[in-house]
């Protein structure tokens, strides 16, 4: 018995390592397809969008409007696991139209 259990314990280490592994490729994945000097971030109230939007985005008072809103709703807790931002789609679009910048949808 005393020489299972070092094998189960190690068995489990290999399988939380392959599942991390894999986790992390994901995230790795998800992060390389955003341009240098652009941040993602989901828009909408109940079905989330994502928008790859350019940095200088967070200088404008609007859309400083828009982050506290959602530092209202969520905190520091984003259901994404990226920033959320808590309006509708087409309010987000056109505010991102009059910033102009290289915004992706």
């Amino acid at each position: 018995m005393a020489i299972r259990t070092p094998l189960i314990v190690l068995a489990k280490q290999v399988l939380c390592q392959s599942s991390l592994t894999a986790a992390n490729k994901a995230v790795s994945a998800a992060a390389t397809d955003v341009p240098k000097g652009h941040f993602a971030v989901y828009v909408g109230e109940t079905e989330k969008k994502r928008f790859v939007i350019p940095i200088s985005f967070l200088c404008n008072p609007s859309f400083q409007d828009l982050l506290s809103q959602a530092e209202e709703e969520f905190g520091f807790h984003h259901p994404m696991g990226g920033l959320t931002i808590p309006c509708r789609e087409d309010i987000f679009i056109d505010l991102a139209s009059r910033l102009g910048g290289s915004w992706i949808p």
